[in-house]
């Protein structure tokens, strides 16, 4: 099979989790069970889940000129993907991600950072990688001005562009027309897409991921494989890096979100966003016995 070349524009963050038996209420101090670092930023994730695939991976994103900073590049020099346009930001903090994990579930609150300063002439820059890409991949932990910019580029240009609208926001006409697919959860779908005739009008670029039930497109829910959920914190992630993964792969979008769904499978069995990103091997593997 060809290697896809997929690029990632999108954050990266430093993710600080926290372990409780219950949230607190407001005005309350409670105590953790425990505290990790790992990388995160849903650009990162979604990279990185596309390279453990076996994408020749590019990532375009800033973090900040700090000590966060220089570990995600140490950690991403591990990595089997193209960093090298990934720029330090002298003004700029590192963007973090903190998480909260109570029984099997997460709260994630976002601090941007660097993250905000990728902007479109940043991007300008490496226009020529975006246009020898199989496939593009944005997500909105950065700004919209940059996302709409690459959307309307590659819409021009007929390279697939995938949106991962998280955090929601609300997208303009000409953004979701831009689009190849847009991937929300139910909640994202909910607050981007609430009028029924919008998503009527574009169910065939719209991929909604459903959790343990998979994902649905054109009205279709398609299955995924049932496992033992330890942590779905980075599943949305896992899915959207395979998806782009199977499509620059010339996949049909039926059995490219069949692929992505069982990825996320994978990755929820495992405390973090990356720790459970499965390799190519492992996908077709668990394919095989659904």
């Amino acid at each position: 099979m060809n290697q896809p070349k997929v690029t990632v524009i999108g954050s990266i963050n430093m993710d600080l989790f926290t372990t409780v038996d219950e949230l607190p209420q407001q005005g309350e101090t409670i105590f953790g069970k425990d505290y990790f670092m790992t990388p995160g930023g849903k650009g990162a994730n979604q990279a990185i889940a596309a390279a453990k695939l076996g994408a020749d991976v590019c990532f375009l994103g800033k973090v900040g000129k700090d000590l966060m900073g220089k570990k995600l590049l140490n950690y991403f020099e591990e990595e089997n993907f193209n960093y090298s346009m990934i720029e330090i930001d002298a003004e700029a903090s590192t963007g973090i991600a903190n998480v909260i994990l109570n029984n099997k579930d997460n709260r994630i609150m976002v601090v941007p950072g660097a993250n905000s300063n990728v902007t479109v002439d940043f991007i300008k820059k490496y226009k020529h990688r975006i246009l020898t890409s199989d496939v593009i991949l944005a997500q909105l932990e950065i700004p919209i001005e940059t996302v709409e910019w690459c959307a309307n580029l590659c819409a021009r240009e007929s390279i697939p562009f995938i949106l991962n609208p998280a955090p929601s926001r609300a997208l303009s006409s000409s953004l979701i027309e831009n689009c190849t697919y847009i991937t929300p959860n139910e909640e994202e779908a909910r607050k981007v897409f609430s009028i029924e005739h919008i998503v009527n009008d574009y169910s065939s670029k719209l991929i909604t991921t459903l959790g343990p039930r998979g994902a649905m497109y054109n009205g279709t829910i398609i299955p995924t494989y049932k496992s033992k959920v330890t942590d779905t914190t980075g599943a949305g992630d896992t899915f959207n890096g395979a998806l782009a993964y199977f499509l620059g792969s010339g996949y049909v979008i039926e059995e490219a979100i069949t692929h992505a769904n069982i990825a996320a499978s994978y990755s929820v069995e495992y405390f973090g966003a990356q720790q459970g990103m499965p390799s190519y091997d492992q996908v077709k593997q668990r394919y095989r016995v659904c």
